[in-house]
C-alpha cells in the first residue's frame, strides 16, 4: 500500500479520527504511533479508548510505561517507550500482548519494540503543520493493517 495521509486541524477531529478508527478493530491489531510531543498521539489514544468504551481515560504511559484497559472483548494496550532503548524492552511482557487475540496494540515512542513485533502493524506519523493542524501518514505492513488504514481513509 501506498503511503496514505490524513489532517486534522484541532484535538476534537483527531478524536473523532480515532472514534472512526476503532469502530474498524476487530482485536489483533498493532498500530505505531509516531511525532514529536504534542503532535496528538495521546489525543489519539484516549478517542480510541473513549469509543471502545474504556471506563478510564488514557493518559501519557511514560512513567508506567505500559497501561492495559479491558472493556468487555476488547483489550487495549497503551505503551509509551519514551526514553527507552531497545536493549531496555525486553522483558517487559509484550509476548503475552502478541498472544492475546483481543488485544489492540498502540504504542507510542515504538522504535525500541520494531524487532519485537510483527511487520503487519500500522504505523502513523503525527506530523505538526502549525497551530492544530495535524498530517497524519499511514503505512500499513500487511493485509490487517492494510485494511485498517483503506478503511479510516474512506
Amino acid at each position: 500500500m501506498k503511503e496514505k495521509i490524513l489532517y486534522t486541524s484541532s484535538p476534537q477531529q483527531t478524536q473523532e479520527l480515532a472514534r472512526r478508527f476503532a469502530s474498524l478493530l476487530h482485536g489483533g491489531e498493532i498500530v505505531f504511533l509516531r511525532g514529536p510531543i504534542g503532535a496528538g498521539k495521546t489525543v489519539f489514544v484516549k478517542g480510541v479508548a473513549e469509543a471502545l468504551g474504556m471506563k478510564s481515560s488514557p493518559t501519557s504511559a511514560s512513567f508506567s510505561l505500559m497501561k492495559r484497559y479491558q472493556k468487555g472483548k476488547h483489550t487495549l494496550y497503551h505503551i509509551d517507550l519514551f526514553r527507552l532503548t531497545e536493549g531496555e524492552v525486553f522483558n517487559l511482557g509484550f509476548e503475552e500482548m502478541l498472544e492475546d487475540e483481543t488485544a489492540v496494540i498502540l504504542a507510542e515512542w515504538p522504535d525500541p519494540l520494531a524487532q519485537m513485533m510483527p511487520q503487519d502493524r500500522l504505523e502513523m506519523d503525527f506530523v505538526l503543520e502549525g497551530g492544530d493542524k495535524r498530517r497524519i501518514m499511514l503505512r500499513a505492513g500487511g493485509a490487517v493493517s492494510r485494511a485498517l488504514a483503506e478503511g479510516l481513509c474512506k
